[in-house]
């Protein structure tokens, strides 16, 4: 899929686009295997990202983005995906958690924090897995906060969390004891009565900085607050479709990158490999369709955050689940057993496609959103729910 085809904000950019492309050529793609196999942290790719303005799209220029919306996080993410899914992940945490802060009442929280994550001068998680999945009773909530003057005290243990450091900060959220209601907020990971703790490895996305938080009344300040339990319901209608929607970026970066591959096999291996189910021109027309999907939904969701499309969402980041998992065995396939060596980009690209159809919503969490759909939006993800037991 050339970038010709792709109609976005970042790519109808053609300066940008060259820029972006000459990074991703002279400093990711080289560091792939270290990324994937080492766990390395591509922290100077991210810098410079930033100051081509790669996570500024979900920012608003009185902050320091260039407010192109997710259809520009989405290219970023697809361009850097093709060649490094940590990678494109590691800029999904960012630009969410950077348009969680820009959908807040907070606009001291905005001041603060928008203009560093915009350049790349600060790096954010995104902690609000538990969250989605104990508001649709999948798991139960893992942290809980405590009302106490001038902020909250928050208690627990999340296991992973991808982006963090030291200096880094994420967005989280948690029912507020004696409430049931949800507050979101912010997270600085050097602050006290908090801790990272490196915890399990994965078989892919190492090099994202997945760490387990621990909480021990760790106090936030009401000035660190994306969404108090009055408003926590309107805020997660804000946020919840562009946060699943952006995930499209990973999946249709991770497509096109083994559609690459399996172009590249045929070069010498289209007479035996013409009896696999799943051809180039077959997913390339796929992706097509899955591309042009998504760029609408960014454009609805651009205009008005809580449109009423999260059945549409749902549908097209199961399709991107889908089809990244499709596009990742056909590329192995048509590589063979050089495609099976430890180095081999394809062997990486399924491993990478199962974190797409796992990470939250994973394809059973979305296909099950989807079934409930039909009771009615109410039924899904309501914030005002109580503590259920783990569901299995």
């Amino acid at each position: 899929m050339s970038a010709a085809t792709i109609s976005n904000g970042f790519q109808n950019n053609v300066t940008e686009m060259i820029d972006l492309d000459r990074l991703i050529s002279q400093q990711l793609r080289p560091s792939v295997t270290a990324i994937d196999l080492k766990g390395e942290y591509p922290e100077k790719f991210l810098r410079y990202l930033g100051t081509l303005g790669g996570f500024a799209g979900v920012v608003s220029s009185e902050f320091g983005g260039n407010n192109r919306g997710l259809s520009h996080s989405i290219g970023v993410m697809d361009r850097i995906g093709q060649v490094c899914l940590s990678t494109a992940f590691i800029v999904w945490c960012q630009t969410a958690c950077a348009r969680y802060v820009q959908l807040s009442n907070n606009a001291d929280l905005k001041a603060e924090l928008l203009p560093d994550l915009a350049e790349g001068r600060r790096f954010a998680g995104t902690g609000l897995s538990n969250t989605f999945k104990s508001c649709s009773e999948i798991e139960r909530f893992l942290l809980s906060a405590r009302r106490v003057p001038g902020g909250y005290e928050i208690s627990g243990n999340l296991p992973w969390v991808s982006n963090l450091g030291h200096d880094h900060v994420f967005a989280t959220a948690c029912p507020v004891e004696g409430d049931g209601r949800l507050i979101f907020f912010i997270v600085n990971c050097a602050q006290e009565g908090f801790r990272l703790i490196d915890g399990a490895h994965f078989a892919a996305l190492e090099g994202t900085r997945t760490l387990a938080c621990q909480f021990r009344n760790c106090r936030i300040d009401d000035s660190h607050v994306l969404a108090h339990p009055e408003e926590s319901e309107t805020y997660l209608a804000r946020i919840r479709p562009g946060m699943i929607l952006a995930q499209m970026g990973m999946a249709l970066g991770l497509i096109a990158g083994c559609i690459d591959l399996i172009e590249s096999a045929n070069r010498t291996h289209a007479h035996i490999n013409r009896y696999l189910d799943d051809q180039a021109d077959d997913l390339r027309g796929v992706l097509a369709g899955a591309h042009q999907e998504t760029y609408r939904l960014a454009h609805v969701l651009d205009a008005d955050p809580t449109a009423p499309v999260m059945s549409d969402v749902l549908q097209i980041r199961l399709k991107g689940g889908e089809l990244s998992l499709r596009a990742a065995q056909a590329a192995i396939l048509h590589q063979g057993a050089r495609g099976y060596l430890v180095h081999s980009a394809a062997q990486r690209r399924l491993r990478e496609a199962y974190f797409v159809a796992i990470v939250t919503p994973a394809i059973k969490h979305l296909r099950r959103e989807l079934a409930q759909f039909s009771l009615g939006p109410e039924t899904i993800g309501d914030v005002r729910r109580p503590l259920h037991p783990t569901v299995n």
